[in-house]
């Protein structure tokens, strides 16, 4: 070790005589190596002779330890990483060589270098800040040129490149022996370096994952800082709080990382080490409990990284004491109240602590419920879902599902959660009725979410309302909520067998089938067969009870027996299928069993299935003593067989079809009318049962149908029998409408498969059709003779013949032979629909005639026929005359051209719903056969749609909305304004039915609709013709009148401002802006300049409905301006958008857009107009200040820029402002103590009104505490309501309650004598009563 010594200390002496006194330079790599070779050996053989002959000859060269360390510091801090890397390795061996003089080697400086050492070898550890030496260069040139040189070269080049590879030993030896040092140096003198320290030790483990990866290596380096930073937190190196307090914060940024090892590394640390310190150390503990806090006030807003948060606070908090948990959840409790971000968090928080932390309502422990931590978070949950912002109410909803599924396995968690949140909770029911209907597309789903969960926690169990709510969001513009309204109505359909709950998901569900998604039509389909058709199939196929003595009871009545017949099937089969037979139900089951016929999914069983419940009905009936002429299949048995029937004939039982139809057939309508009346009545008062004819008629075509369905598999002669047998019923004209359309059906299909070929199916219809019509023609002429001839003989009497005996026989044969006769009429339009070349030249004048009858004009006087109007003595003879002739209209083109115009004209005249609605169905058909006829009419037929009557305007939105969608009609003219006011009618089904097609089909059929009509519809919903230029004709005004809203009274203006926002929603942000921009253009502009007359009723309604929309918050873009309420809303409902760059640059973009064209364009309209108006004395002054108080309220700070050009009214609005601003904090205010005092009426007796104030005031939300305003005005009421109520007890007679009882300012005396105290207090006290509470509002 001689020679290594003596030339350490002649480099070491060159070295410092080369360096100046205040630059020490940079050790040589050379004397580096040599110095760790004798510190290793020293170190490993802890033999000090080496090291002390160092320093001795060090010292007898004059080379300072102070110039060394120097050295040491310039080097670790100027030189190439692996350079300054061995560096440091040797500085902190020198340190730990024996007998070494550490207090005068370790300095804060060096100490600092060695730091910033560490750092840039994980900085740059495979690269060198020197720059290549002329060797380098040499060589490099010198490999270009010669090719012998070239291995030497390579050599050189790796060597070099060998130098400033990054040397994991010697990093971990530094580690190592900085471990060792730290034992040795006290930190407590150094803060400056023992800050620094804690700073690099808890980042390298982020550092140093880019460079040693999942090795073994990174490990032991993670292992070396925990030891290190273990040893920080001894007493020796200082305060132990502040140093944990430091330690833990520079760790947070760690614990926040997303998938990284460094993560595990700082919440291992804490859960590990930390928490053992805590347990010895009170000042440790301190601090680690406060972490958990500190990161919550650090956690980002978006969303996953929010969830890593979440996750890495709960494994710090799961790692705590019992006692310290709880704790901790109240602080989440109150944070819950706090700020935006801090109660979306807290949102997060609560779910995930119910769920990991122990016993969170204390059935363990004992304790009561009602104070456990669990029950306070759950109920601290149910007010987030009522936040003022959408993401969180959205995101307490969905945790709030979540966690209803997670405490449902528990019957005690259970009835807690049934008491917090279920639908036996009034405020509960609210909240979700509320919710269901949110604004935000995020909060209806989380609503509809939790919905779901609590019907499976509940059993099924709904509060009607919030069913309603579910069946209306069915209907709901996005596919998202569509989809979550139809999981969260079929699972309560699941699980209960309610009626309410199968109609409104059989009202909801099944019109799904006709949805634009693919998906949901798939669910639907997917839905009937689970929840209809198995349970139907699983209930017939239940084995039967036997008979019974008790079913020999011959005195129970119907009801018993339907409530017997219903307990024979489970799941409420029999309810629903009485549901299905509803008419706005049936054409949805249609479509259904036709889909799923189509695709193959029925199963013989529901054959099986609906043929034994109609037998088991029968066989109950029958042991009940009852007749069988009286009996009814349960309702929807025979209409669900017709329509699954059709795709599984083979499964049908001919023989079971066959005893049903000579049932009917024998009990039909013929035998009822036959038998004697006072027979009925009295059979009716025995057995208590009621007939009921429409039941059996409706069962009779859905049996006909069914029988059609199979009629391929029948056998020849009951075919045959069958065919005749239809015919003879049908030439009798005494059945009911839908039997007749059945029957002439169910003829047709016998015929076409029971052919051997289609021209012979074809002459065989033809033959009966003529006969059929023959037959019928006669019956109507018969009719019209007779009643020629009835009229003819009683315009001779004066006064007319009724009161007779012969009078009244013939009043009763005319009128079975009208019955008849329409009957006969109806046939006929049901022949010519299966057979168009009928021959029918002896029908049509004489239909003719019946629909001219009621016509005035002398010219059609003058043909033959009765005198008097068949319209007014037979008018079912006249709807079905109308009726006919547009069936045979549909067949002949060339009829169709003669007669549309009489149908139009006959539409706007006639006074019958009935007729009306008819005609509206046949203009529906003549539109699609016949467009180019009936574009010209589509005016007077959509005048339809102000209809006196419900049905008929309902009836005419739907046929004109499937022909908009079929491209049958355009969207041109007035049809898009005219179809505005469905939005508020007054039928809900019709409001429905428009919020749909606005919402869901026009938005993405002509998404540029709303837009390019929307200033037009203001005039127009005014009745305001400004906007032509010209007044319009008599007939124009009166269609106008008719499709307008006109007035100026609260319910006009609600009116026309639900269809304008209804516009607004369907706009995208660009149209947005430009419909301001034309709203400002067109209407204020026209006013400022005179074009629009601000003194006329309807163009002041215009002027005003035009302040509504530009402040109206549908029309405004959300920018982002200012808060993180709108990207959390973003966050949550589109993805992470929110607090994106984009997103941010986006909202930069539209705040000046809209800044750039208030200035530009719409503030001097408004300064103009609010002169004009001014001068007139307008009332409308009002209007327009509040809207321009409203445009302007996010840009407080720029009002001066915007209205530089009117001063006055500058200062005008920032009056109203702040007018509007102290009124609304008054308002809140006295809300808020209102709330109070109803709480104070109700507290014990005992409590005292200082501590129910300090509680009142208590209870005020943190958000209006921190506004200046609304505390002045809170502090304002809460004195006013003290000051009303002493002098309530006083007038009451009730003594004043002591000092020491009342939460009064403790008083000092100024000059501290005891003696003026009692003064001091009586005059505070006397100015206190002084003091008037009736503050006004500007001071």
């Amino acid at each position: 070790m001689e020679d290594t010594i003596s030339r350490i200390v002649s480099e070491l002496e060159t070295h410092c005589s080369l360096a100046e006194p205040n630059s020490p330079l940079p050790i040589p790599e050379s004397t580096l190596f040599d110095l760790q070779t004798l510190l290793d050996n020293a170190l490993d053989t802890n033999d000090p002779l080496d090291i002390e002959r160092l320093y001795e000859e060090l010292q007898s060269k004059n080379i300072s330890l102070s110039c060394l360390v120097g050295s040491f510091a310039s080097a670790m801090d100027l030189g190439p990483s692996h350079l300054s890397l061995l560096a440091s390795n040797v500085y902190l061996s020198m340190l730990l060589s024996p007998n070494a003089p550490v207090l005068t080697l370790f300095t804060p400086m060096a100490f600092l270098s060695l730091l910033r050492s560490i750092r840039r070898s994980l900085k740059t550890p495979s690269s060198s800040p020197l720059p290549p030496s002329a060797d380098n260069r040499g060589n490099k040139k010198k490999r270009g040129r010669n090719s012998r040189n070239r291995g030497r070269s390579n050599e050189e080049i790796e060597g070099g490149t060998e130098e400033n590879r990054f040397d994991i030993r010697v990093f971990l030896s530094v580690f190592k022996r900085l471990e060792l040092v730290l034992g040795l140096v006290h930190l407590d003198r150094f803060p400056d370096s023992l800050r620094s320290l804690i700073q690099t030790i808890a980042e390298i483990p982020v550092m140093g994952i880019e460079i040693c990866g999942a090795s073994s290596d990174y490990s032991t380096l993670c292992n070396l800082c925990f030891r290190i930073l273990g040893e920080i937190l001894t007493p020796k190196h200082g305060n132990q709080e502040i140093t944990a307090a430091e330690l833990l914060k520079t760790l947070a940024p760690a614990i926040f990382l997303h998938r990284s090892q460094a993560r595990t590394f700082a919440i291992g640390f804490v859960v590990n080490q930390m928490m053992g310190f805590a347990k010895e150390c009170i000042e440790v503990k301190k601090a680690v409990l406060n972490l958990p806090k500190y990161l919550v006030q650090k956690a980002p807003e978006r969303s996953e990284p929010r969830a890593l948060a979440v996750e890495s606070i709960m494994e710090i908090v799961k790692a705590m004491e019992y006692e310290d948990q709880i704790g901790f959840v109240d602080y989440v409790v109150k944070m819950s109240q706090g700020k935006t971000h801090l109660r979306l968090l807290a949102v997060d928080l609560i779910l995930v602590l119910i769920m990991s932390l122990r016993d969170p309502f204390g059935f363990s422990s004992g304790s009561d419920i009602e104070n456990s931590w669990g029950l306070r978070c759950l109920k601290s949950l149910t007010e987030r879902c009522s936040d003022s912002t959408a993401g969180i109410r959205a995101r307490a909803l969905t945790n709030l599902a979540q966690l209803v599924g997670f405490l449902s396995g528990d019957k005690r968690s259970q009835a807690v959660l049934k008491e917090v949140i279920g639908f036996c909770n009034v405020v509960c029911n609210d909240l979700l009725r509320q919710r269901c209907k949110d604004e935000k597309a995020a909060v209806r789903k989380a609503a509809l979410l939790l919905i779901s969960k609590l019907t499976s926690l509940l059993g099924g169990t709904v509060d009607e309302v919030v069913l309603k709510t579910m069946g209306m969001a069915c209907s709901d513009p996005l596919v998202s909520i569509r989809k979550a309204a139809v999981s969260a109505l079929s699972e309560a359909f699941r699980k209960s067998t309610d009626e309410g709950v199968t109609r409104e998901w059989l009202h909801s569900v099944p019109p799904l089938i006709i949805d634009n998604e693919t998906s949901i039509q798939e669910d639907c389909e997917n839905l009937f067969l689970e929840l209809v058709l198995h349970r139907v199939s699983r209930a017939g196929s239940t084995t039967l009870p036997q008979n019974k003595s008790s079913l020999h009871d011959s005195n129970v009545k119907t009801k018993c027996l339907q409530m017997e017949i219903e307990s024979l099937f489970p799941e409420g089969v029999l309810g629903l299928l009485k549901e299905i037979c509803n008419g706005e139900v049936t054409p949805w089951v249609k479509k259904i069993c036709t889909s799923l016929g189509k695709k193959k999914w029925l199963k013989p069983r529901i054959v099986t299935a609906l043929q034994n419940i109609i037998r088991t009905s029968e066989s109950v009936w029958l042991n009940h003593n009852m007749p069988i002429e009286k009996w009814t299949a349960p309702p929807g048995a025979w209409l669900l067989l017709s329509q699954v029937s059709v795709y599984l004939s083979k499964s049908v039982d001919w023989e079971f079809l066959q005893y049903h139809w000579q049932l009917f057939d024998k009990y039909g309508s013929g035998s009822e009318v036959k038998r004697p009346l006072e027979h009925v009545v009295a059979e009716e008062e025995v057995f208590g049962i009621q007939r009921n004819p429409v039941a059996r008629a409706a069962d009779r075509v859905f049996l006909l149908q069914t029988i059609s369905n199979v009629s391929v598999d029948l056998p020849p002669e009951p075919a045959a029998d069958l065919a005749h047998n239809l015919l003879k019923r049908i030439e009798k004209f005494n059945m009911d409408f839908s039997e007749v359309n059945a029957h002439v059906k169910a003829l047709r299909t016998l015929c076409k498969r029971k052919a051997l070929n289609p021209e012979e199916a074809e002459g065989l219809i033809m033959k009966w059709v003529n006969q059929l019509l023959s037959k019928a023609s006669q019956t109507l002429e018969n009719y019209m003779s007779k009643d020629a001839d009835a009229k003819k003989e009683s315009s001779f009497l004066t006064p007319p013949r009724s009161g007779s005996r012969k009078g009244k026989k013939g009043a009763a044969a005319m009128s079975r032979l009208l019955s008849k006769t329409v009957t006969s009429v109806y046939t006929m339009g049901c022949l010519v629909i299966i057979c168009p070349m009928a021959d029918l030249k002896a029908i049509i004048p004489i239909l003719h005639t019946i629909m001219t009858s009621g016509n005035s004009d002398p010219k059609l006087t003058k043909l033959p026929g009765p005198s008097a109007s068949i319209k007014q003595t037979a008018p079912s003879l006249y709807i079905q005359a109308w009726l006919t002739m547009g069936k045979i209209c549909l067949a002949d083109g060339k009829l169709a051209k003669r007669y549309i115009p009489l149908f139009v004209q006959e539409l706007d005249k006639c006074d019958n719903a009935a007729l009306r609605n008819n005609i509206v169905v046949m203009m529906a058909d003549f539109c699609i056969h016949y467009t180019a006829l009936v574009d010209c009419y589509i005016s007077k037929i959509t005048k339809c749609l102000r209809d006196p009557c419900e049905l008929v305007r309902r009836q005419t939105f739907i046929l004109l909305s499937r022909l908009l969608q079929s491209d049958y009609v355009k969207w041109r003219g007035v049809l898009f304004l005219r179809f505005l006011l469905s939005l508020v009618d007054e039928s809900e089904k019709i409001r429905q039915l428009a919020d749909f097609l606005f919402g869901n089909i026009l938005k993405a059929k002509a998404p540029l609709l709303a837009y390019n009509s929307f200033v037009e519809a203001i005039f127009v919903l005014n009745d305001c013709n400004a906007h032509t230029g010209h007044s319009s004709p008599q007939g124009s005004q009166a269609d106008g009148r008719l499709f307008s809203i006109r007035g100026n009274d609260e319910k006009s203006r609600s009116k026309r401002l639900h269809i304008y926002v209804s516009l607004l929603k369907q706009m995208a942000p660009e149209h947005l802006l430009a419909t301001f921009a034309k709203v400002c253009a067109e209407i204020l502009a026209s006013a400022s300049e005179g074009m629009l007359n601000i003194e006329d009723a309807t163009g002041q309604s215009v002027l005003q409905d035009a302040f509504q929309i530009l402040a109206c918050k549908e029309i405004r873009i959300p920018s982002n301006r200012g808060s993180s309420s709108d990207s959390g809303d973003l966050d949550e409902e589109g993805g992470d958008t929110g607090g994106s760059p984009a997103s941010a640059a986006r909202g930069r973009a539209i705040t000046q857009a809209v800044k750039k064209g208030l200035i530009q364009n719409t503030i001097p309209i408004f300064i103009e107009l609010k002169r004009l108006l001014e001068g007139k004395n307008s009332p409308l002054t009002g209007s327009l200040m509040e809207c321009l108080r409203i445009l302007l309220k996010d840009y407080k700070n720029e009002i001066d820029e915007i209205l530089i050009a009117d001063k006055q009214l500058q200062k005008e609005l920032i009056y109203d402002m702040q007018k509007y601003e102290s009124s609304k904090a008054k308002s809140t205010a006295a809300e808020a103590v209102s709330v109070m005092k109803r709480q104070e009426t109700s507290r014990s007796p005992g409590t005292s009104s200082a501590a129910n104030q300090r509680n009142m005031q208590s209870k005020v939300p943190d958000r209006l505490k921190s506004n200046s305003k609304m505390n002045s005005a809170m502090e304002d009421a809460v004195a006013e309501a003290r000051a009303r109520s002493v002098i309530r007890e006083v007038k009451q007679g009730t003594s004043t309650p002591p000092l020491s009882a009342m939460s009064a300012p403790k008083l000092k005396a100024s000059n501290g004598g005891v003696g003026s105290q009692g003064n001091k207090s009586s005059a505070v006290l006397e100015s206190l009563r002084r003091q008037c509470f009736d503050s006004d509002e500007e001071n």
